[in-house]
């Protein structure tokens, strides 16, 4: 168990992170949102020690984090560093070795990774002749490939398409059923939901909402309703309850007052019988994320 405990870091005047609490578990992953300069990269450049706490701890199982320790640490920084002028099978035997991992294991679990992750290319290319999406997955087994007890991921979906980000997501979501604690930051809300057991999100370096995915959408009551059937905008709108109707597809999304506002609406929708969907959600992350900023600013 990772735990930070009243974690601050300053620069100068300006309070990069204030007074954090977060616990990170076995088996489960962490999100982290926030804004740009929120105080997710300084977070993890702490519990890394790139740089020194102003005050608070971070201890690994109720102990400091020792040199030990961090090499049971997988990182993916957001500023990617691979060594351009090696080969794909060079850079990941140098990182592999500094974990531990002998280069005979690190050899054959490549061709895995690299099968796996759907790299193209040979493991003799070059890193420099890569795409961006294939060297991001290179970076990506670099930091996993020594299997870590525990796991940093910084935006590791920042620049992919659909279908890279999911195999990515894929393998996260296998270092977490292998047992990995595993925090990472993301602007794509739809990804956080995926696959975050927990999360945290920060405002100018504070956390304003903590607890599970489910738990914290939970918290803002079910007030997003869908409705596919033959209403016009306007009518839905003159409901009493309704907030706002927004076009959504085959149908509307409507935002309502109170969750019971839900019950009078469907049994309004359908007096007169089928309607081809009628659903009662609370708020997405990403409606919840920029209420919270809004309000917080």
């Amino acid at each position: 168990m990772i735990q930070l405990t009243h974690l601050s870091k300053r620069f100068g005047d300006k309070i990069a992170v204030n007074d954090l609490n977060m616990i990170l578990e076995p088996g489960k992953v962490m999100g982290l949102i926030g804004q740009n300069g929120a105080g997710k990269t300084t977070t993890f450049r702490m519990i890394l020690n790139f740089i020194v706490p102003t005050s608070g701890t971070i201890t690994w199982d109720n102990r400091p984090i020792t040199q030990k320790d961090k090499q049971k640490i997988g990182f993916l920084p957001e500023e990617r560093g691979l060594y351009q002028k090696l080969t794909i099978e060079e850079q990941i035997l140098y990182f592999a070795e500094l974990h531990g991992m002998s280069r005979a294991d690190a050899k054959s679990e490549l061709t895995h990774w690299l099968k796996r992750l759907d790299v193209v290319g040979k493991a003799s290319d070059k890193v420099q002749s890569l795409s961006k999406g294939n060297a991001q997955k290179v970076q990506m087994i670099a930091s996993l490939i020594f299997k870590p007890e525990f796991i940093i991921l910084d935006e590791p979906f920042s620049g992919l398409d659909p279908v890279n980000t999911s195999i990515m997501m894929s393998e996260i979501m296998r270092m977490r059923d292998q047992g990995a604690m595993i925090i990472f930051s993301s602007h794509d809300m739809n990804n956080v939901t995926k696959i975050s057991d927990n999360l945290t999100m920060l405002k100018q370096g504070k956390s304003i909402l903590q607890g599970g995915v489910q738990e914290i959408r939970e918290q803002f009551g079910r007030t997003k309703v869908y409705i596919e059937g033959p209403f016009s905008r306007e009518e839905l709108a003159h409901l009493p309850g309704v907030i706002n109707v927004i076009p959504q597809g085959a149908g509307f999304d409507l935002t309502i007052t109170e969750d019971h506002v839900g019950h009078d609406i469907f049994t309004y929708v359908t007096k007169n019988g089928y309607i081809p969907a009628f659903s009662q959600q609370p708020p997405t992350l990403d409606d919840i994320f920029r209420q919270e900023v809004a309000h917080n600013a």
